[in-house]
C-alpha cells in the first residue's frame, strides 16, 4: 500500500569537519571528493569581511562563470567573471575583495549571484551572449549531462535566496526550461540568486537536552500556526516571528517538540496571487530549491539577512519554553522537479540549479542517463549515494543544527536516503555502510537515550516501489513514523467486520512495537507513533467521513490525488460517537509506549471538511483558528489533561519494552495484559479474530510512577463490555482518571490530578461502552 498521499502533478518550478574516519570512507568512494572543504562552499565573506570567495562543485563542467547583480530580479548583472577549477576537488572557485565589488561593480550593499556553466553537451563558445546557441550540442548526452549557459543556476550552498523562480512579474516558467522551444531562453532576470550573507550572531537560546522518549510532538506548518489568529499582529500572521508568540501557548497544551513542515525554500511566493484559486500553489512545500536557506515567504523581515535571524528568534522563544524544534526535510527528491509531459520529454527538464551543475552527481538515472529514477512521485530521486551529494545532505543538516538552532529532523520518504545505487536501480539497504543514513548518524550522532546534547533523526520510512517500504527496517539511530501503529489503530476502531486486528497485533503496537524495534538493538522510542498526519485526514475527519472529499470548491478544495483507503468511518453519522472516537484514538496514542505525535489543530478537533491531501491550499483549509466553540474547548481541555497525564507518569515512557516479569517483588508483573473477565491474556485470547476487547495493567512502582499501577481498557466492540478490574496492589483501590464514553463528555473528561473517582478493587466490575476507552490509576 502507498502510504504517502502525494499530489499527481509534477511540480514545476557551517558543516562539521569530517571525522577521520569518514574522511578515509568518502575517499575510498571517491578519493577526488574527500577533500572538499564544505565550510568554504557558497559564497562567504572571510572574518574582516575584506573578501568574498565563490566556490561551486561540478566535476563534469568545463567552465563556470559567477554574474553579479545589485538586484535580485529584473536588471542585468553588473559583472560576469570566470572561476577557475581546483581538479583534487573538482571546486570552482573566485575570490574578490569586497572594495572590488563596491568600487569596480558597484554593489554597495546585498550581493546578489547566480552562476552559468558549460559542458559536455554544451561547451563554450567565445561567440555566446545570452539567449544564443552558441556551442549547444544536445540538451542532454550519453553521460546524462545537461549544462546549459543560458540557465542561470542558484548556488546549491547559498544561505538564503533572493526570491522564487516563479513570480507575479516572472510568471512564464518556460524560460528555465530545456528542449528545442525553450533552451534558448536566458533565465538571467528572473532566476532566484543566492545571497551572499555576513556570519550572523542572534541566539538560538539553550536547547532542550530531553531524552527522545519523552517528547509529546505537534506536527505544523509554520504559515498555518499563526495566519488566522487574530492575537497575532496583523503583519506577523504566518511568519517565523508570529510563530515565535505561540510558544508559551504550545508549551501550556503540553507539546515538548514543535515539527515544522517544509522551512527550506521552495516555490511558494504564488500560491494567494489567485487566492480563488489552487493552480500551481504548493502550501506544504515539499519540492525544495534550496537546502540551507529559510524560506523567506514566512518571515516578517524579507530584506537580505532577515529570515535567518528572524528563524533564529523564533527558535530561540521555542527553546526558552522547553520546546525543541524539529523540521521536516526533503532530500529525496528536489524542486527541479522531473520531465515535462508531452512528446519532448526527453530533453525537456527545469535547470533551477543541481541539474545545471552536475545531473549525473546529484540524481539518481535510468541506466541510459537520459530520465530520472524515481521513487518519490514527483520528479525523481536525489542522488543519495553520491558522496558529494550526500556532503550537501550532511553539511545542510549540519548548518541548520549549529547555526540555526534545529533540535531534529523528519526525513521525507526517507528510504531514498537509504538507497544503495546510483544509477539504474533502486535498492534500500541498511547495513550499506555508504548510505546516507548511516553516513547521517555517524556525522551527526542521535541524542542519546537518556537524553543530553546530539539529534533527533525520525524517518519517513517508506517511498514508492523497490523495496522502499522499510518501517521498521532502518539501522540504528534512526526512530521511524510507524506506520502499522497507524493503521492498527484505525482498522480497530474504524473497521470492525471489515479489517482484522487480533488483539496480540493490539497489544504490540501500544507496547512500542517490539517486532519492529526491538530485533536489531531499538527501543519503543525510536516508534514515532501517530494515528493522523499532514498527509491524510484530520483527527476530526478521521472518524466523520468514510471517504475523502477533494473536488470541493475554495478554500477546502479542489485537490487532487490523496489515498483512497484511508481507513475511516463516520461512525454512522453518530456526532457524539466521531467525537468519541477521536477522544478514544487520542486516548490509545498518548497511553502507548513510544513517542506520540499529533497534528496541529487536533486538540480542538480541526476539520479539513474531508479533504485528505490539501497540499495546495494556502486558506483556511490548513491555516489553524484559535477561536473555541464549547465543544472545542472541551476537546482541548481533554487533549491537554491527557497529554499532561502522559507527561506525569513515567510508566508510560518506558526506555526499554516492558517486562513481563515482576522485577521488584511486589508480586506485580511490570506489564500483564488482560481479558474482559480479569483472566489473563494467553495466546488463545491474542490470536482471536473475533476478540475486540483487551486491558493491560502496568505496575508503576518499578518506573518510580506516582500511580503504583495504571490500567487500561479499550473495547472495540460494537456493544457494551463489562470489565472486570484486576489486583491493583495491597491496600491500594482503582481510580478513574477518564472514560471516553459519551455520557463523559465535558471540560472534566480526563480527571484533575486528585480529584479521579473511585471505582474499586479487585474484582470489581466497570462497564464500558462500546467503542470506548478508561484509563485507572492505582492508590
Amino acid at each position: 500500500m502507498m502510504d504517502e498521499h502525494r499530489p499527481s502533478q509534477r511540480r514545476r518550478a557551517g558543516a562539521t569537519l569530517r571525522a577521520l574516519a569518514l574522511a578515509a570512507l568518502a575517499c575510498a568512494l571517491n578519493p577526488a571528493h574527500a577533500a572538499i572543504d564544505a565550510q568554504q562552499l557558497g559564497a562567504r565573506y572571510d572574518a574582516a569581511q575584506a573578501n568574498l570567495a565563490f566556490r561551486v562543485y561540478s566535476s563534469r563542467a568545463t567552465r563556470v562563470e559567477v554574474f553579479l547583480y545589485k538586484n535580485p530580479t529584473g536588471t542585468q548583472e553588473v559583472a560576469r567573471l570566470a572561476l577557475s577549477k581546483d581538479a583534487a576537488t573538482q571546486v570552482w572557485s573566485l575570490s574578490l575583495p569586497t572594495a572590488t565589488i563596491k568600487n569596480t561593480y558597484g554593489i554597495a550593499g546585498t550581493v546578489y549571484y547566480g552562476y552559468r556553466a558549460w559542458g559536455p553537451n554544451w561547451p563554450y563558445d567565445a561567440a555566446w551572449t545570452k539567449g544564443s546557441a552558441a556551442g549547444f550540442v544536445s540538451d542532454v548526452d550519453n553521460a546524462g549531462n545537461r549544462f546549459n549557459p543560458n540557465k542561470l543556476l542558484l548556488d546549491p550552498y547559498a544561505r538564503e535566496i533572493s526570491q522564487d523562480p516563479n513570480t507575479a512579474t516572472c510568471a512564464d516558467g518556460t524560460i528555465y526550461a530545456t528542449g528545442a522551444a525553450h533552451r534558448n531562453k536566458d533565465s538571467g532576470l528572473c532566476a532566484s540568486k543566492g545571497i551572499a550573507l555576513a556570519a550572523d550572531a542572534t541566539s538560538t537560546g539553550s536547547k532542550p537536552t530531553r531524552a527522545l522518549k519523552d517528547e509529546v510532538i505537534y506536527e505544523v506548518h509554520v504559515r498555518g500556526l499563526t495566519r488566522n489568529d487574530d492575537s497575532v499582529p496583523a503583519a506577523e500572521r504566518g511568519t517565523y516571528k508570529g510563530a515565535a508568540r505561540k510558544a508559551a501557548a504550545l508549551a501550556a497544551l503540553g507539546v515538548t517538540a514543535v515539527e515544522f513542515l517544509p522551512v527550506q525554500e521552495a516555490q511558494n511566493d504564488q500560491n494567494d496571487v489567485d487566492p480563488n484559486s489552487t493552480a500551481g500553489d504548493n502550501y506544504w512545500g515539499y519540492m525544495t530549491l534550496n537546502y540551507f536557506a529559510p524560506d523567506r515567504r514566512y518571515a516578517y523581515d524579507k530584506s537580505a539577512g532577515g529570515p535567518t535571524r528572524e528563524w533564529k528568534a523564533m527558535v530561540k522563544a521555542f527553546h526558552d519554553a522547553g520546546i525543541k524544534v524539529y523540521i521536516d526535510v526533503v532530500y529525496n527528491h528536489t524542486g527541479e522537479g522531473g520531465p515535462w509531459s508531452g512528446t519532448d520529454g526527453l530533453s525537456v527538464y527545469n535547470l533551477l540549479s543541481f541539474r545545471g551543475l552536475d545531473n549525473p552527481a546529484y540524481y539518481s538515472l535510468t541506466s541510459d542517463y537520459k530520465y530520472p529514477w524515481d521513487n518519490t512521485g514527483v520528479g525523481g530521486n536525489y542522488n543519495t549515494r553520491h558522496p558529494v551529494a550526500q556532503n550537501l545532505i550532511v553539511d545542510s543538516l549540519a548548518y541548520w543544527r549549529d547555526a540555526l538552532g534545529v533540535d531534529g529532523f523528519r526525513f521525507d520518504l526517507a528510504s531514498v536516503l537509504g538507497n544503495s545505487c546510483q544509477h539504474g536501480c533502486f535498492n534500500f539497504d541498511k547495513n550499506d555502510s555508504g548510505n546516507a543514513l548511516n553516513r547521517i548518524v555517524a556525522e551527526l550522532p542521535p541524542r542519546p537515550a537518556a537524553g543530553g546534547t546530539g539529534l533527533d533523526l525520525i524517518a519517513e520510512p517508506w517511498a514508492i516501489g523497490g523495496n522502499s517500504y522499510q518501517v521498521g527496517g532502518f539501522p540504528a539511530g534512526w526512530a521511524e513514523w510507524n506506520g502499522l501503529y497507524r493503521d492498527a489503530l484505525r482498522k480497530k476502531q474504524n473497521k470492525l467486520g471489515v479489517e482484522t486486528v487480533t488483539p496480540g497485533t493490539l497489544a504490540t503496537r501500544v507496547a512500542g512495537s517490539n517486532d519492529l524495534y526491538g530485533d536489531d538493538g531499538r527501543k519503543p522510542w525510536h516508534s514515532i507513533n501517530f494515528v493522523v498526519a499532514h498527509d491524510g485526514f484530520t483527527l476530526n475527519d478521521l472518524y466523520a467521513y468514510n471517504d475523502k472529499q477533494n473536488n470541493q470548491p475554495w478554500p477546502y478544495g479542489p485537490s487532487d490525488g490523496g489515498e483512497d483507503h484511508n481507513l475511516s468511518w463516520n461512525q454512522g453519522g453518530i456526532v457524539a460517537d466521531q467525537r468519541k472516537a477521536a477522544r478514544t484514538g487520542l486516548a490509545l496514542l498518548m497511553l502507548s509506549a513510544g513517542v506520540p505525535m499529533i497534528t496541529g489543530g487536533d486538540e480542538a478537533l480541526r476539520t479539513q471538511f474531508g479533504n485528505n491531501n490539501t497540499y495546495n491550499l494556502d486558506s483556511a483549509a490548513n491555516w489553524l483558528y484559535w477561536t473555541r466553540s464549547a465543544v472545542e474547548a472541551d476537546h482541548e481541555t481533554y487533549s491537554k489533561r491527557l497529554i499532561a497525564f502522559r507527561k506525569a507518569h513515567p510508566a508510560l515512557r518506558p526506555a526499554n519494552f516492558y517486562s513481563g516479569s515482576d522485577n521488584n517483588g511486589n508480586a506485580m508483573e511490570q506489564l500483564r495484559w488482560f481479558k474482559p473477565d480479569g483472566a489473563q491474556a494467553d495466546s488463545a485470547y491474542f490470536n482471536g479474530a473475533d476478540n475486540h476487547a483487551l486491558a493491560w495493567r502496568i505496575d508503576g512502582s518499578e518506573f518510580g510512577d506516582s500511580a503504583s499501577a495504571i490500567y487500561v481498557a479499550y473495547n472495540g466492540w460494537s456493544g457494551p463490555v463489562n470489565f472486570v478490574l484486576p489486583w491493583p496492589g495491597n491496600g491500594k483501590q482503582w481510580y478513574r482518571v477518564t472514560d471516553t464514553a459519551t455520557w463523559n463528555e465535558g471540560p472534566n473528561a480526563v480527571a484533575a490530578p486528585g480529584s479521579e473517582t473511585l471505582i474499586g478493587g479487585e474484582n470489581t466490575t466497570y462497564g464500558a461502552q462500546a467503542r470506548s476507552l478508561f484509563l485507572l490509576i492505582a492508590k
